[in-house]
């Protein structure tokens, strides 16, 4: 297993983001980096709304890895708030900011503001596969089953 100091993600913070906490790991065995909002005023997001929300910081992952934005649980449950393109995924070669789309499932308005929590950020390692045309492929139990196929229980 790979332990923090074994995988260096260079960050760098933007001057929007400055005064922020970078991302961070909020206990020790936590898999996701919390990320931060750096809004310069409250952004709101009514009701069905979506908003692109900067986080202050553009980074470089090592080759070989990725980083997936995903949700808080604690954002989803209260206020019906997500990220919208979940899990959102950085590539390597990425350099531009982070930003994080979150949409408001909720049936009130939600109010970002500066420095508030809003996602949280996986770092890890992905394979690129060799895509290969054939004419047939292997047969399985399951076939084309799908969508619900093998069934809730």
């Amino acid at each position: 297993m790979k332990m923090k100091d074994d995988v260096v993600v260079k960050v760098q913070q933007l001057p929007h983001g400055e005064g922020l906490e970078m991302p961070f790991y909020a206990t020790t065995h936590a898999a996701g980096a919390d990320l931060r909002a750096a809004v310069e005023g409250d952004v709101i997001i009514n009701q069905g709304g979506r908003a692109l929300i900067p986080t202050g910081f553009a980074m470089a992952l090592p080759d070989g890895f990725e980083a997936q934005v995903r949700p808080r649980s604690g954002l989803a449950l209260k206020q019906g708030v997500t990220v919208l393109n979940s899990p959102g995924t950085i590539d390597a070669d990425y350099r531009g900011e982070v930003g994080v789309i979150l949409i408001n499932h909720g049936a009130e308005p939600f109010v970002v503001r500066r420095g508030d929590r809003i996602a949280q950020m996986i770092v890890a390692p992905f394979v690129q596969a060799a895509f290969r045309m054939t004419d047939e492929l292997e047969r399985t139990d399951r076939g084309e089953g799908g969508f619900g196929s093998s069934g809730v229980a």
